[in-house]
């Protein structure tokens, strides 16, 4: 190999490397999202997450198909009230799979709501979530997601496992 070709080669190496690194990068930064848009009511910003038809599954309480049934959820009565109590919704880092324009992930998730009379917040709820996301015109967007309290159950435990050796892990 002549020391053009490895340059280019490392160049291509390089180019591909940081390729990938943008793709985590943008599907963390869309995951980071999600709990400030729903902490503060908006619920157009926070379904824009989703693609068209994507679905979010709060099982077993909610599932919505679509951005309208998103934006129902979150400027819904019962969202409205959570928030104006005092909440947070907390995602953590998700671990991510991206095989082309399509990626998978697992991560938790915390739902904090305030206590004014003992001055505190405490943890509502601990979840599982799964996560499928998919390259757009507009980017990253997540296709589905599925959210299940970490009750002990092993439904939701099974969802955090590592994923099969298949496509590539980062």
């Amino acid at each position: 190999m002549s020391e053009i070709d490895a340059l280019r080669a490392t160049v291509e190496r390089l180019a591909a490397q940081v390729r990938d690194l943008q793709d985590q990068v943008d599907i963390m930064q869309l995951v980071a999202q999600y709990g400030p848009d729903v902490d503060s009511g908006s619920g157009e910003a926070a379904a824009g997450l989703w693609t068209d038809d994507g679905v979010f599954h709060a099982v077993p309480h909610l599932r919505m198909e679509g951005r309208d049934e998103i934006i129902g959820m979150v400027h819904g009565a019962g969202h409205q009230s959570v928030i104006g109590n005092g909440c947070g919704h907390v995602l953590t880092v998700p671990h991510i799979v991206v095989d082309g324009d399509e990626a998978t992930g697992r991560s938790h998730a915390l739902h904090l709501r305030w206590d004014a009379d003992a001055g505190r917040f405490w943890v509502f709820q601990v979840s599982a979530n799964t996560w499928r996301w998919v390259r757009t015109a507009r980017g990253w967007r997540i296709a589905e997601r599925i959210n299940a309290n970490l009750d002990g159950s092993p439904g939701p435990r099974e969802m955090l496992a590592p994923p099969p050796e298949s496509g590539r892990t980062r």
